[in-house]
């Protein structure tokens, strides 16, 4: 059986019938899902949980105290990081998504 990765990524405008693309090599489903906010990332996570996915990543959007929500949501039965930068590159990110 293959093993299932997806990574979200968060952001208003995003269109979540669309913005997604998925890649399959002999042993990996590797997914990019987009969610617009907090309450659309844990239904897309509950959904990828009964799907069978074994590990989430999120982008820096989501932050420590959201992924420790969707950790909860999946009761710890899915690997799930989030996204973090070096402290020294915070004027950059601030300039870059401002």
């Amino acid at each position: 059986m293959k093993k299932k990765y997806a990574f979200l990524l968060m952001g208003a405008d995003f269109d979540i019938t669309k913005d997604q693309v998925c890649f399959e090599t002999e042993k990996l489903i590797s997914c990019l899902y987009t969610v617009r906010n907090p309450e659309e990332a844990k239904t897309k996570v509950t959904e990828l949980a009964n799907k069978g996915y074994g590990a989430i990543e999120l982008c820096g959007a989501f932050g420590s105290e959201l992924a420790d929500e969707l950790i909860t949501l999946t009761e710890g039965k899915i690997a799930i990081g989030y996204v973090v930068h070096n402290p020294q590159q915070d004027n950059l990110f601030a300039k870059f998504f401002s």
